[in-house]
């Protein structure tokens, strides 16, 4: 939606405020073998910069669900990105939705893992991996990416000295960007960004594109453990 029509979802819901949700899928990488044509992955960075929108990028179908019925109940646009594939659940029938407030998946104080979308699945499996290792680390899924959460984010670098975020999308203009302005105005401390660097991916497989293009628990563990080394 936001490459073809972004002219439109500026024009005719951005800029008169229409009460318009837009619930996208095939967002990043994970739709595969469809190739760069169809990766959607600097969506995020354009919807972001419009003025009123609020952007939500849930971690599964419970999350979804959730998200969808809090923007149907909140004035104002929205846009909701899904990914293509079927994603494990992280969530129980009981979950709530909050706008706005990250949901800590898992407690731990060396670190802080910041997550969206499919990203928190990834992100929690590091954080199991890493305490074997004697690293304890938080983990925010910040499915809210606007407004952002950001006493979140300024407790997490006070109470963590280290942040990692990691996003299907985009180096530039996505979660880590947003989460760094947060942290450089407010409490700054040492960052790691998983995320696509500034190329277009290929076509493959979407286990096979996330490892390529650095997007797996083990980068994570490894961006973890160069912030924590950075701590002073």
């Amino acid at each position: 939606v936001p490459g073809r029509c972004f002219d439109q979802v500026r024009m005719s819901i951005a800029q008169p405020g229409l009460s318009v949700k837009l619930v996208t899928t095939h967002g990043g990488l994970s739709v595969g073998e469809d190739g760069t044509s169809h990766q959607s992955i600097e969506d995020l960075s354009l919807i972001c910069s419009l003025p009123g929108f609020s952007v939500i990028v849930p971690a599964d179908a419970i999350e979804t669900t959730e998200a969808v019925k809090a923007a149907a109940a909140t004035l104002g646009p929205f846009y909701i990105r899904l990914c293509r594939p079927k994603l494990p659940l992280v969530y129980g029938e009981d979950y709530q939705f909050k706008l706005g407030k990250a949901a800590t998946m898992r407690q731990g104080g060396d670190a802080t893992i910041i997550a969206i979308g499919l990203m928190v699945k990834a992100a929690l499996e590091a954080a199991r991996n890493l305490e074997r290792e004697g690293i304890y680390c938080r983990v925010l899924n910040m499915s809210t990416l606007k407004p952002i959460d950001e006493a979140a984010i300024i407790q997490a670098a006070a109470e963590t000295g280290a942040i990692v975020t990691a996003e299907e999308h985009l180096e530039h203009g996505g979660l880590g960007s947003l989460v760094a302005q947060v942290v450089a105005k407010n409490r700054p401390v040492p960052m790691e960004f998983i995320a696509i660097k500034d190329t277009y991916a290929k076509s493959g497989k979407p286990s096979e594109l996330l490892e390529r293009y650095g997007l797996t628990d083990k980068d994570i563990e490894r961006g973890v453990k160069s912030a924590i080394k950075r701590k002073r």
